[in-house]
């Protein structure tokens, strides 16, 4: 990926957390508006139908009646208050008992119902020369000897002004909140800046790294969330190391323990074409022979040290009965070949007794604590399994006094051995053995008493075990 590449994803992902700011700012915008709009207009509405209902209070009041017949004198006040909208068009009506019109416009509405007192409102919509207009109908009742009877005064305006009013108390509200929405968005584009240039900083610490570096990239002064990333980056690239620490040590140690037993085959080969015809061929075959199997066990014990590391760091862990690890050891009958004349003895219960680890690392691990056993030890040899203080474990005992407790200091190492260790032995036995017990959060326990020496895998004991009932 090119800078430029890698540049464009971070825009993009900052120009996506833009967009989503926007859109959310454009949505609060439309939802305010509409609230803006919807309360102008219902304010609007209000203020001048207290202008209509006061014009015809006014009308209303200066209703007579003279000589049996209603009478009225248009008060100055009421078009004083209808003239506060200059721009709307004005309409009204005073009609007596019978619909009668006493003075105003013919073509002035009344309410349409036929009950107006069933009305809670006097208010009603209707239009006026083709607009849409606002009435209200006001109605005063007489009961006098020569004039008996209700006077029904309407007065109507079109809605202009309501609208411009509307528009107005909008745009007030509308104009603070786009300039808080300006600076909410360029506060929130320098936000996301800040927020993103920790991506930008691990970027370039992963563009500018050797190809082999693989140690954790710093978490300090980081947010939650990317740290959240970090970690898990940083996990991945511990197993990748220790992945290639696997390799690396299998390439060298291969190349380092492979060239003496290479070269004393091929010294051994040639000596038998150029021996003379008597019975040395025989003893350099013998020994050849015992190169080869050395060999071969060298061999099998790298492969075996690079699968276990391999296992234990990719493989999901199980739930796994230690007895059974302790039967498979037995089962492939590797120490008959080691000590045919020894029969080694199984100590287990009824009970299971259960960690979380990889089967095929186990059963390496305790094959090679068995074959360290009869290869090192004295008869009787046993191999068991048992459970102590939350702990689960698995044990090999002889009767031997065990190595020297400066050898047993570095028993772990890699071709660690000590002065009685024979040819065969590398030390990558014990090797394997504390790397799979390291593996599962286990550890490596020796003790020596008076039954012998014994040598136990400790691993935490697995909460449930009811599984393996099932």
């Amino acid at each position: 990926m090119t800078d430029h590449t890698r540049a464009h994803s971070a825009m993009s992902l900052q120009s996506r957390v833009l967009s989503i700011v926007i859109a959310l700012l454009l949505l609060g915008g439309v939802l305010v508006g509409v609230t803006a709009w919807v309360n102008g207009q219902q304010a609007a509405r209000d203020a001048y139908d207290r202008i209509l209902i006061g014009a015809a209070s006014d009308i209303a009041e200066s209703v007579r009646i003279i000589d049996g017949r209603a009478v009225v004198d248009l008060p100055v006040s009421a078009f004083e208050l209808l003239a506060q909208a200059p721009d709307d068009r004005v309409s009204y009506a005073v009609r007596g008992p019978g619909g009668v019109l006493i003075t105003g416009f013919e073509d002035a509405k009344f309410n349409p119902l036929s009950n107006p007192r069933a009305q809670t409102s006097p208010f009603f919509d209707s239009t006026m020369h083709g607009e849409p207009a606002r009435f209200v109908e006001v109605t005063r009742r007489f009961a006098e000897r020569d004039f008996s009877g209700a006077v029904r005064i309407s007065v109507g305006q079109t809605l202009r002004a309501r609208q411009v009013m509307a528009l107005d108390l909008m745009l007030d509200a509308l104009v603070p909140i786009l300039a808080a929405g300006m600076v909410l968005l360029l506060t929130s584009y320098f936000a996301i800046r800040a927020a993103v240039r920790p991506l930008e900083t691990i970027a370039a610490n992963l563009r500018d790294r050797d190809p082999y570096d693989l140690t954790p990239i710093p978490t300090d002064n980081v947010p939650g969330e990317v740290e959240v990333m970090l970690s898990a980056m940083n996990r991945f690239m511990g197993r990748l190391d220790r992945q290639m620490g696997v390799m690396r040590n299998l390439i060298s140690d291969t190349a380092h323990q492979l060239r003496t037993p290479v070269a004393a085959i091929r010294v051994q080969a040639e000596s038998i074409l150029t021996a003379p015809n008597d019975d040395s061929p025989r003893r350099t075959v013998d020994r050849l022979v015992a190169r080869t199997r050395t060999l071969g066990r060298l061999l099998d014990q790298l492969l075996s040290r690079a699968m276990v590391i391999h296992r234990t760091d990719n493989l999901p862990r199980t739930l796994i009965d230690l007895r059974d690890i302790a039967l498979e050891v037995l089962e492939q009958r590797d120490h008959e070949v080691l000590s045919p004349e020894n029969d080694v003895q199984l100590v287990i219960g009824e009970d299971p007794i259960c960690v979380l680890a990889d089967p095929f690392s186990l059963t390496q691990a305790a094959g090679n604590l068995l074959s360290n056993a009869m290869t090192h030890g004295r008869a009787p040899i046993r191999i068991g399994v048992s459970q102590t203080d939350g702990t689960a474990q698995l044990w090999i005992e002889d009767a031997g006094d065990g190595p020297p407790p400066e050898i047993a200091a570095k028993l772990g190492r890699r071709f660690e051995r000590s002065n009685t260790s024979g040819e065969d032995s590398r030390g990558l036995g014990m090797s394997i053995v504390y790397a799979v017990a390291t593996a599962f959060d286990g550890r490596i326990e020796m003790a020596r008493d008076g039954n012998g020496f014994r040598i136990t895998m400790v691993f935490p004991l697995a909460q449930n075990t009811d599984k393996m009932d099932a």
